[in-house]
């Protein structure tokens, strides 16, 4: 049998329905051109365009503006300062950044677009003036930037990715870009990511909604607002950075703190409930899949970067005009054709490694009773342990060990709670306890330590 990991090619159907996809994209969209790329486990297997001009189409390695995409480039500077110890998701701003005039909002409410601020500066079109016009953070947030009671809601601000990038700057006493290409780019080998174009690269363009005939658009430096969208990025590049979105790299970011900038960090708005936001990543609902990264715009371009983690699929959509063609749907599509058509191989089953081979462990595993629901334990890799119901839906969780004994939970109802092996007297196993809860080898079993006693005539029938 063929190896999955031999597949590093996609089979002629699936690249003629991307082809197609990305076709019908740009002609409907009616996009000077449209780039569309696809990865898998992180690395490129597919790309494809169109272009209005005959024989002139890009590819892979042409630069497109993409926009708020930067966002999520930005929250990564600010999980590596907190991964390092030097500040807290829930410290104000003021604590690292004072005299913003927002400085009671918490670092993670910005992240999240939870600290009620405005969607947009005050003044002209930020997007389509020059950043000189916003030199102070006072000329970004205005008179009255907050909009919102803080932490209440979601609401998207720009301005509050300003407040990010100034942030960063502060703390690590450097520039943003700086900061991002020594930190980020070059750790990821993403050399076609830039703050200003670097050849070849698109144009933007504006194409007339009731007439087929286009205008420049003006290409500005963002000043302050760089941070919020200021980048320049190819298709495969932007594979490339899927591939840590899904699994991080611990020259950058690990595992565990990527998989928590995709965790929601708040409700989505009324009528949005397929989709919601992490910290600096977008997530969305499509297909029966979850998918995270994140879409973008600027005047003249339109972006879209989506991560399928439970198939390895990844899909980034480009193209040169204002508006028109929606990017994040094909996206979405480039990923479903892929997933649908090639699903991944799961990994081989195969034994624990012989250092998880604890016979103490073992003895745990089995079913346990909450009560009368019946609950299974099993063991997982470095001594991780699932608890799952065993009928029905219920509450599982993953549970990570503990250096001092004991689990900690890291999914589901039971996150962050504490499992734990209580012993009797003479070092039987008497109950699991997870967060008060009391988990017996038997449903209330007579001198079982259940809260409130057992009934001494014990179980009976009617």
């Amino acid at each position: 049998m063929t190896s999955p990991s031999s597949f590093d090619v996609l089979l002629p159907s699936t690249e003629r329905a991307l082809s197609h996809r990305v076709a019908v994209a740009q002609s409907e969209g009616r996009s000077p051109s449209f780039v569309g790329a696809v990865a898998r486990d992180g690395a490129m297997v597919w790309s494809g365009s169109r272009s209005c001009v005959d024989g002139h189409a890009p590819d892979a390695d042409t630069q497109y503006r993409i926009g708020s995409l930067t966002k999520v480039f930005t929250a990564v500077l600010v999980m590596r300062l907190r991964d390092e110890g030097l500040l807290d998701l829930n410290d104000p701003l003021e604590k690292h950044l004072s005299g913003t005039g927002v400085g009671e909002v918490t670092i993670a409410q910005l992240l999240g677009h939870t600290a009620g601020l405005a969607a947009e500066t005050p003044g002209p079109w930020w997007e389509r003036t020059p950043g000189t016009t916003r030199a102070e953070l006072v000329d970004v947030l205005g008179e009255e930037p907050l909009l919102q009671t803080a932490g209440r809601r979601y609401h998207y601000s720009n301005p509050g990715y300003t407040l990010l990038g100034s942030l960063v700057e502060k703390v690590r006493g450097m520039s943003w870009e700086e900061a991002l290409r020594g930190e980020v780019l070059e750790p990821l080998g993403l050399t076609r990511t830039t703050v200003q174009p670097v050849a070849p690269y698109a144009g933007g363009w504006a194409v007339h909604p009731w007439a087929d005939v286009m205008l420049p658009e003006p290409t500005e430096h963002l000043g302050l607002m760089a941070p919020a969208g200021q980048l320049w990025s190819t298709a495969e590049d932007l594979c490339r950075f899927a591939g840590f979105l899904a699994r991080g790299d611990d020259r950058v970011l690990s595992a565990a703190s990527v998989e928590e900038m995709r965790t929601p960090a708040a409700p989505p708005g009324a009528g949005e409930w397929e989709g919601g936001y992490g910290l600096g990543v977008q997530l969305l609902r499509k297909d029966g899949r979850t998918l995270i990264g994140h879409t973008g715009s600027l005047p003249g371009f339109v972006a879209c970067l989506w991560v399928s983690v439970e198939d390895g699929v990844a899909a980034v959509a480009l193209a040169n005009a204002t508006s028109g063609p929606l990017t994040p749907a094909v996206a979405a599509d480039l990923v479903r054709i892929v997933a649908d058509a090639e699903p991944r191989f799961p990994e081989p089953w195969r034994p624990l490694p012989e250092a998880d081979d604890d016979q103490e462990l073992l003895e745990l595993t089995g079913p346990w009773y909450w009560g009368t629901y019946a609950f299974g334990l099993r063991l997982g890799s470095e001594r991780s342990v699932v608890l799952e119901p065993l009928r029905g839906a219920g509450r599982r969780a993953t549970f990570r060990a503990l250096t001092d004994g004991g689990w900690i939970g890291l999914t589901g109802y039971y996150a962050g709670e504490t499992l734990r092996v209580v012993r009797r007297p003479d070092g039987s196993v008497s109950h699991l306890d997870l967060a008060s809860f009391v988990f017996t080898r038997e449903p209330y079993e007579r001198g079982d330590a259940v809260p409130g006693g057992v009934d001494e005539a014990g179980w009976r029938g009617l």
